[in-house]
């Protein structure tokens, strides 16, 4: 189990949001999923998931859009310096589609859209650093991005955030490749799907029990597809009511804890 207290450092996923036409409804399925408990509305109507009384994600109520798409959860990435890390996506191909806005006390936002059209945020910390609770159950454990396209992807994030890229031998079948900070810590990874409908990038929550979650998510009315058996842990693939698609999974028993 892990609870932040400090910043991370450029690049790490550091937050999580889902803008939602319906925040009351939205909190009622999370809550039922995940058991998050939820701070009042803040400006905007803005909301935190809570997990043991520490933020775990944020809901943002948005108006209904005319042509809706499908919806993912925006992961931001870390920096200490919105404004020029705001520049080094644009320098690097990619579009800057709001901000940098200050959020009050909370920190310093952007949001942008890489080359291949996966949409993120930047994010500079404040009174917020981002998630406080992470790498357990109820929490963010990782974020991955499929393309169809991974190439370009690969070396705008390279540029923007001086990743640098590692294979993985346990998908060698696979167009997958790691992305890492420089100090070789893993912060997630790109998988390339010929055919992928559209770029994006997923957000997988840890869970105690796969099955038990994906039962949960079905009765609180959102769709489901059967829980599988991975190298990584026994995963599900979940829609909410609103059309937001996530993962969730557990563990291995035999898994590391970080």
């Amino acid at each position: 189990m892990t609870r932040l207290t400090t910043d991370q450092p450029l690049g790490t996923p550091t937050w999580i949001d889902l803008d939602v036409v319906d925040v009351e409804a939205a909190k009622e399925f999370y809550g039922a999923v995940f058991g998050w408990e939820f701070s009042a509305p803040g400006p905007g109507g803005h909301v935190f998931a809570l997990l043991r009384g520490s933020r775990a994600a944020g809901l943002r109520p948005v108006p209904a859009p005319a042509s809706p798409e499908p919806a993912h959860w925006r992961v931001h990435f870390a920096t200490d310096d919105c404004d020029a890390t705001a520049r080094r996506v644009t320098e690097a191909g990619g579009t800057v589609t709001a901000g940098p806005l200050d959020q009050g006390e909370h920190g310093r936002v952007a949001h942008a859209v890489d080359p291949g059209g996966a949409a993120f945020g930047l994010w500079q910390g404040g009174t917020l650093l981002g998630c406080e609770r992470v790498n357990e159950p109820g929490s963010l454990l990782r974020n991955d991005l499929t393309t169809a396209d991974p190439a370009p992807v690969r070396d705008f994030y390279t540029k923007v955030f001086d990743f640098t890229l590692d294979g993985n031998e346990d998908m060698a079948d696979a167009d997958f490749t790691f992305l890492r900070r420089p100090d070789g810590h893993e912060i997630g990874g790109i998988l390339g799907v010929p055919g992928a409908p559209a770029a994006a990038w997923g957000t997988l929550f840890e869970v105690a029990d796969t099955d038990a979650t994906a039962n949960r998510a079905g009765a609180a009315g959102g769709t489901v597809k059967d829980p599988e058996d991975t190298l990584y842990g026994r995963i599900a693939e979940i829609t909410d009511p609103f059309g937001a698609l996530f993962v969730v999974g557990a563990r291995p028993s035999d898994a590391p804890v970080s």
